[in-house]
């Protein structure tokens, strides 16, 4: 599992529209085979950053995934949205591979 996390700068005054653009890509990478783990708008302290997250089975899924959406009418849809509200600054993506399972400190050799 390859897991995509973007940081956002936002323009704080399109906060709406940057949720607006938020919900509808949590459905489109749902629907095109990902796993979205939500986005996290700010709330206390920076104003201007936003965060989200979301899996796809491997980074050949991923890259799948982006090939589909350049095609994909919705997401095309999605995109304009964001250049016309302006809500976006900037964004940085990083690739991580999620651990989601813990073991005891027993199991792990530690004690």
């Amino acid at each position: 599992m390859i897991t995509c996390t973007l940081t956002y700068k936002i323009d704080p005054a399109q906060l709406e529209a940057f949720e607006t653009y938020s919900k509808a890509w949590i459905y489109l990478v749902n629907k095109m085979g990902g796993t979205h783990h939500g986005y996290f708008l700010p709330h206390e302290g920076a104003n201007n950053k936003a965060w989200c997250m979301f899996s796809f089975a491997s980074l050949a899924a991923y890259e799948d995934y982006r090939t589909r959406m350049d095609a994909d009418a919705e997401c095309q849809a999605a995109y304009a949205y964001a250049v016309k509200t302006k809500c976006i600054l900037s964004y940085d993506r990083t690739f991580t591979r999620p651990l989601l399972d813990g073991a005891s400190p027993a199991e792990l050799g530690l004690i």
